[in-house]
């Protein structure tokens, strides 16, 4: 009963329907290798945006559903490489280059507003982040980027989707691969990133700024009584998040093959959101643990539920259905359990 309380009985259902998706799998004959490798791409292409809701959360900010800030600045990190002719690694390196500086500054902007609105953080965040992304709609058409392979033919602005293929695109799901001849496809350069970007981040959280950051955010009076300056802090898991979520970017995209502009990244903090959820985290505790069971879980169950779904039912998309259930569900569900906080 214990680990069942500890787990939550939500987590439990997900764990178990995750697990017998994968035996429904291989006994209706389905190819269970690509089937593995999907799900390890989509791993890895996005911890690290998942990850980006820890420092948020650690320093008191709650989860950060903003996270389009950071993605926005990924993207322009992205685009910049293109008009620029960054190709292969040099070109995911110059995204990053462009991305992190872009993500500091509109962090600490970030930071510094949230600062001025103590209590209601999570509500502001969530309009915060839709309205980044609709003065960026605006900002797509009016900058004065020249390549042809990002504007329209004719008309103005940058459109919908833009490839990746002839820059970065799939430089890290590449680096290091190792094939099997069942089709399965270890992308070790696209973990090992990940994982990297974890260890980091793990380094960073046992410092003595990383340790005060999460005392501000597990109790502001105290941490304001032995001298720690609460707002700063603050502001620090905020820019902290923020460039995770743009270095998550340009790996997602990369791994995607293109760059999606305009309302594309309306929604992408939700995913990130239920992932950390669901791995165990609340609104006011997380780490790095949390952010690997639940992104295994979350976007294992996003890659295995189409293809079970559809040989069981022809038309439709039942997956999209799942996705929508578990992700809003387990969101819903880990707010109340905050009684309301």
């Amino acid at each position: 009963m214990n680990a069942i309380k500890r787990l939550g009985l939500p987590r439990i259902i997900i764990i178990i329907f995750f697990l017998s998706l994968w035996v429904v799998a291989g006994v209706n004959g389905l190819h269970v290798p690509g089937l593995m490798k999907d799900s390890l791409v989509r791993i890895g292409m996005n911890a690290v945006m998942v990850l980006a809701m820890v420092p948020a959360i650690r320093s008191g900010i709650g989860l950060n559903f903003a996270l389009p800030i950071g993605i926005i600045c990924g993207i322009l990190g992205g685009v910049m490489a293109i008009e620029f002719e960054m190709v292969g690694l040099w070109g995911f390196i110059y995204a990053m280059i462009i991305a992190i500086p872009i993500s500091v500054a509109f962090g600490w902007i970030y930071g510094v507003m949230l600062n001025k609105i103590k209590g209601s953080e999570m509500l502001v965040s969530t309009y915060v982040g839709f309205s980044i992304v609709s003065l960026f709609c605006i900002a797509w058409i009016v900058l004065p980027f020249a390549s042809d392979e990002m504007r329209w033919p004719i008309g103005e602005g940058l459109r919908t989707v833009v490839s990746l293929e002839s820059t970065f695109g799939g430089i890290l799901n590449q680096f290091w691969a190792i094939e099997f001849s069942n089709g399965f496809v270890i992308p070790t350069g696209l973990l090992l990133f990940g994982v990297f970007i974890c260890f980091i981040y793990y380094i960073f959280s046992n410092t003595r700024v990383g340790i005060a950051m999460k005392t501000v955010g597990d109790n502001p009076k105290f941490a304001a009584a032995t001298g720690l300056n609460v707002d700063s802090y603050r502001i620090l898991g905020t820019i902290l998040s923020t460039v995770l979520g743009a270095v998550g970017m340009v790996v997602y995209a990369q791994s995607f093959g293109y760059i999606q502009l305009y309302t594309a990244p309306l929604m992408m903090a939700f995913p990130a959101v239920a992932a950390i959820l669901i791995g165990g985290a609340t609104a006011k505790k997380a780490n790095i643990s949390f952010v690997i069971i639940g992104t295994i879980l979350f976007q294992g169950l996003l890659t295995i539920s189409l293809p079970v779904a559809s040989s069981f039912f022809e038309g439709g998309n039942i997956s999209e259905v799942i996705r929508m259930i578990v992700q809003n569900g387990i969101i819903l569900y880990a707010l109340a359990q905050g009684g309301g906080e």
